[in-house]
């Protein structure tokens, strides 16, 4: 070989080498970034009714709004872990009824917010890989009974504070434990009734039903006086849950280096309440079939709700409060209570409307976080 073809060869070469290093360091921060990306987003759903997504069908829950506004502006896929459901308490000592359901629709204490944790760090075989928590609870430890059937507001306050203060701050701490890189989000409750609900037959109905089904002295007040108190109660409880959840998140971030916990206020006006213009909740069916069968009952037969999952989820009632053998006529109406307040579960929840409410605010939060910010840095 020639002198020249030689030098030539030599060149050659040593241009291939630096051209083929140049291009690899080039492709190195793409391909980190491209595995960042790759890396599916892990988020947990924690909690009772509110995030499970009472009577809406999966695609219509706010969780899934979240999934798919993740997805979007983050551009990586985002796998849940939904171990809510409706009636979770936080603490067992909250549980009066101990049946279970593998229905999450069915409105159950068990298992708890805790069990909940507990089976999701049984779930993960990392669990610094958890990037979200999504929780909602202490309602049902406060109780739904108790909030309308309360005497008065400093009542509310006082239930409110024990169910909703000590309780969820200590789970709280288990939470950013268990999932140490995991931002969590802790969402509000709404007030249920209002001014601009109406107070028509329809609520009568429900009011005396309803009360009929609780062994207390309330079915003897007036209708009227019945509607204040659960405007005034639902007011209170609105405002009191609000400042107990916020406090927690805040004792509980000012342990952390850095603030992971945040709580979502859930902007809820008098309008979008129960049997409101504007409700943001279920309600009843009111068809002109089902108004008539009301009618001509002189409000005996009920209407049914107007939910998404109301068929599926009154099987499930009837198979967990069937009837017993050798039960007692006390039981037998003790069970026939639980199982009409399982039936009508999904009244005063979140419906399609509302569902997308507790989406936008999640999603507003997540807009300014690294878990975003953080997916969009090129």
């Amino acid at each position: 070989m020639s002198t020249s073809g030689g030098k030539k060869l030599y060149c050659f070469a040593i241009s291939f080498v630096l051209l083929a290093s140049s291009t690899a360091i080039c492709q190195q921060p793409q391909t980190a970034n491209s595995q960042q990306v790759s890396r599916p987003i892990h988020m947990l759903v924690l909690g009772d009714s509110i995030l499970w997504g009472q009577g809406l069908k999966a695609e219509n829950k706010p969780v899934y709004h979240v999934k798919l506004w993740l997805e979007k502006n983050t551009g990586r896929r985002v796998v849940e872990r939904i171990e809510a459901h409706s009636g979770a308490v936080i603490e067992r000592a909250s549980v009066a009824d101990t049946h279970t359901s593998s229905n999450p629709e069915v409105n159950l204490g068990l298992p708890t917010v805790n069990d909940e944790l507990d089976s999701a760090m049984g779930f993960y075989a990392d669990t610094s890989q958890v990037d979200l928590v999504l929780i909602s609870g202490c309602g049902n430890d406060v109780g739904v009974q108790n909030l309308l059937n309360a005497l008065n507001s400093g009542e509310v306050d006082n239930m409110t504070q024990e169910k909703c203060g000590k309780p969820v701050e200590n789970l709280l701490r288990r939470i950013t434990t268990a999932f140490p890189a995991a931002q969590v989000i802790v969402t509000g409750y709404y007030p249920f009734f209002s001014d601009e609900t109406r107070n028509d037959f329809v609520l009568k109905a429900l009011g005396r039903r309803f009360f009929k089904t609780q062994a207390n002295d309330d079915s003897r007040i007036s209708s009227q006086e019945r509607f204040e108190r659960l405007k005034s109660n639902s007011r209170q409880w609105h405002q009191a849950s609000n400042m107990q959840l916020a406090q927690a998140v805040s004792r509980v971030n000012a342990e952390m280096d850095r603030p992971r916990v945040t709580f979502v206020k859930i902007d809820f006006p008098a309008a979008y309440s129960f049997a409101a213009p504007k409700t943001r909740l279920w309600g009843f069916n009111r068809s002109p079939f089902r108004m008539a069968l009301l009618f001509l009952s002189f409000g005996k037969v009920l209407l049914p709700s107007n939910d998404e999952v109301r068929k599926q989820r009154s099987a499930s009632c009837n198979e967990v409060y069937k009837e017993q053998p050798n039960e007692t006529v006390e039981q037998r109406k003790d069970r026939k209570a639980l199982r009409f307040l399982c039936r009508y579960a999904a009244l005063g929840h979140p419906n399609r409307k509302g569902a997308l409410l507790y989406a936008d605010a999640i999603t507003k939060t997540l807009s300014s976080t690294m878990l975003v910010t953080a997916s969009n840095t090129p």
